[in-house]
């Protein structure tokens, strides 16, 4: 399974050249306008008239700090963190002091025909900068903040999924080694197929849990993993798919899909006599992908010797949290005769930077 795309989240900057950004920043800038508006004397005679100017005012400071966060944008993303963080700080402190001084003499001085003294002059910077390096300080706090909270949800899931990665389940394992053996001498094909599949799931599970891989190889690995167990149950396991509708280029982490195929052999077909059917449903809407798994139950009277504990199930779902945020989702729906998990998460499509 080739690796195709890496996350890269060393920077606490955001992408300041994205239009999420900048519409983000363009609301709040809004949304303080309207607070010092608020904020001014009952007795000001136009405050529409006061929200025009600081709405102007503070958008000019907010969108040139943008531009020119989103021009030094490669330059930034090789600092430290500290240095990162000093410099943008720097740059709005000093686009605020330059914008400032503009607004100065083309909104107040010029068009007013005013003669300029020095101590509004300096009152009007010194509440300018102050009002500047505050929110600045505030936000790049903020931007820090989120960035350690971000990671250690990511240090959260990939430490459970290295755990699970070090746990593969003694029954697989003992079930695939019995099958191969059991192979061996009708089916020598056979055998060296499934120890092929068997090490392809092996080296699956070393890879690194917050880089993204096509979905095409997710379900080559699922294919390979049903192949071992369909020499084990035989004409017990059935697979339905409904996938066609998905896009081959989707990326998402690995072994995102492969344990929820194990958990519906392992709770659903195994415990059935008579065995059961499997089906596997994907769609695209709105760009989001939808993806079902659902398999049979046994009546409630037998005895559950195969309760889990849903590790893998939780570890999915922090990993997906983790990359895609509040985007991706897992649902799980249980009833009496039926198992389903239904996994979401927003179509990110494969980009060759190779060539």
């Amino acid at each position: 399974m080739p690796k195709l795309n890496k996350q890269d989240k060393s920077s606490f900057l955001p992408d300041f050249c994205s239009v999420d950004v900048l519409f983000i920043v363009v609301l709040s800038a809004e949304l303080l306008a309207i607070v010092l508006s608020l904020a001014l004397p009952l007795y000001s005679r136009d405050i529409l008239f006061d929200l025009a100017m600081n709405s102007l005012f503070i958008q000019w400071i907010s969108l040139s700090c943008v531009g020119l966060l989103c021009i030094l944008k490669k330059y930034i993303s090789n600092l430290s963190e500290r240095r990162a963080a000093t410099l943008s700080y720097l740059i709005i402190l000093v686009v605020a002091f330059i914008i400032s001084e503009m607004a100065w003499w083309s909104l107040y001085v010029y068009p007013n025909k005013l003669v300029p003294t020095r101590d509004f002059h300096l009152l009007f910077l010194l509440r300018s900068m102050s009002i500047s390096a505050i929110v600045g300080a505030i936000v790049l706090r903020y931007l820090y903040v989120q960035h350690q909270w971000r990671k250690n949800i990511e240090a959260v899931a990939t430490s459970r999924y290295q755990a699970l990665q070090s746990r593969i389940r003694p029954h697989f394992l003992f079930n695939c080694m019995n099958t191969i053996a059991s192979l061996t001498r009708k089916a020598p094909k056979l055998a060296e197929q499934s120890v092929e599949d068997l090490a392809d799931l092996f080296r699956a599970s070393l890879l690194e849990p917050t880089e993204l891989y096509k979905i095409s190889e997710e379900w080559k690995l699922c294919k390979r993993y049903l192949r071992i167990e369909d020499h084990r149950l035989g004409d017990r396991l059935n697979i339905e798919w409904d996938i066609s509708s998905l896009p081959e280029d989707a990326l998402l982490p690995p072994l995102s899909l492969q344990p929820l195929v194990e958990n519906a052999i392992y709770h659903g077909i195994e415990r059935l006599p008579e065995g059961g059917t499997i089906q596997i449903i994907g769609t695209l809407n709105d760009n989001l992908l939808h993806l079902n798994f659902i398999n049979p139950l046994p009546a409630t009277n037998i005895e559950d010797t195969h309760k889990g504990n849903k590790h893998a199930q939780e570890n999915i779902s922090q990993r997906l949290n983790a990359i895609f945020g509040e985007k991706s989702n897992l649902i799980v729906k249980n009833t009496d005769k039926q198992y389903s998990v239904e996994l979401t998460l927003p179509y990110k499509r494969y980009e060759n930077t190779d060539s």
